[in-house]
């Protein structure tokens, strides 16, 4: 159904954190530790669409035993960063494609779909409503959690008819505090993330507790990350964790930047796309393509392949060093972090926090 237009309610805190403990917070943020004195909430329900869209004190929900998603599962959410940029603005990454993203995951899971615009307006007012949490300096950042769930109170395998959707902060540092060092992988071959018609590409809650048991394999092989392959026939890379992979073969301005294909399965990460775009402005080529566990373990040994990295919103790119798994062990340049690993790296954080020239229209100034 049609929804006419949203009004916002605001409703402030009466007991917003004193402003010395939010600075002592801020000096330390870490990652997803704090959370700012507000939050957005808005309301869906089969009869009346959209509505009751608040800005309201950062405050727990309560859920009846008999709410849909605690039984069935109907649970999705995004990330994305605002940054306190040099000349005192501050800026949303790319949140269109977060709200373009948020749809498509909705509508895998017979979600009701927010409008983009209503999506990029509750973070722009929960930024301005929290700006005084925006960090300032380095990489560090507000990072923003939209999620919906249903929240109809029934018992039975089907849509829920109301829905909440939410937007919550989190002051956030630098997610490499001693530098940029490369990661060690665990190749999964006793689990799957997705498979072909699942729901691989939504960023549903499911997804992510799905992997716990082989990020928790990946551990006890001494590694950070696992990195999942098909279902099919195990043989083809997909992502790492939660994030996209990318392949570098040659080096300097003559390298080729590979990525697994999107087939479904794979997440269609915003900063994977935006690589993609700053690699060929910079005079890459770029391929996206099948990339399998043979080519990746031969090209390494060759040297032919020069870098592996993973990207994503949380720690923007990452190195990839080391490979374990149960045929054996390889490493990616000695383990080292490739220089065009650390170039796009570079190029799109100058973007992000405004050192750099946007060209692209992906900044989004909300203050």
């Amino acid at each position: 159904m049609s929804t006419p237009a949203v009004e916002f309610a605001v409703r402030p805190s009466t007991r917003p954190l004193p402003a010395e403990q939010r600075d002592a917070i801020l000096a330390a943020p870490g990652f997803g530790r704090s959370f700012t004195d507000h939050m957005v909430t808005i309301k869906w329900t089969a009869e009346h669409g959209w509505h009751d869209a608040e800005v309201r004190p950062y405050a727990s929900i309560p859920l009846d035993p008999a709410n849909m998603t605690l039984h069935y599962g109907q649970s999705i959410f995004e990330g994305l960063k605002a940054y306190r940029r040099p000349d005192g603005t501050v800026a949303l990454f790319r949140p269109d494609a977060n709200a373009a993203r948020f749809r498509r995951s909705a509508a895998r899971l017979a979600m009701p779909e927010l409008p983009v615009e209503l999506f990029v307006e509750a973070c722009a007012r929960l930024v301005r409503q929290d700006l005084a949490w925006v960090p300032q300096g380095g990489e560090t950042s507000l990072y923003l959690r939209p999620f919906m769930f249903a929240t109809e109170v029934a018992l039975g395998v089907r849509p829920a008819s109301e829905y909440l959707f939410v937007v919550i902060a989190s002051p956030a540092g630098p997610y490499f505090t001693g530098g940029v060092e490369p990661v060690s992988v665990w190749l999964s071959q006793e689990y799957v993330r997705a498979a072909p018609g699942g729901t691989g590409e939504a960023k549903c809650a499911g997804n992510y507790a799905a992997s716990l048991s082989a990020q928790a394999e990946a551990a006890r092989h001494g590694c950070d990350q696992v990195v999942w392959l098909d279902a099919t026939e195990r043989r083809w890379v997909e992502e790492m964790g939660g994030m996209n992979l990318f392949f570098v073969w040659g080096s300097g301005d003559d390298a080729t930047l590979v990525t697994p294909e999107l087939t479904g399965t794979l997440l269609p990460g915003i900063t994977r796309d935006s690589l993609l775009r700053l690699a060929g402005d910079l005079g890459h080529r770029t391929e996206e393509r099948r990339v399998s566990v043979a080519e990746w373990r031969a090209n390494a040994a060759d040297g032919t392949l020069s870098e592996v990295f993973a990207c994503g919103t949380a720690a923007v790119v990452t190195p990839v060093g080391e490979v374990r798994s149960a045929q054996g062990d390889w490493t990616v340049s000695g383990g080292s972090t490739g220089k065009v690993t650390m170039r796009l790296r570079e190029a799109l954080l100058d973007i992000q926090t405004g050192r750099a020239a946007d060209p692209y229209g992906w900044v989004h100034t909300v203050a």
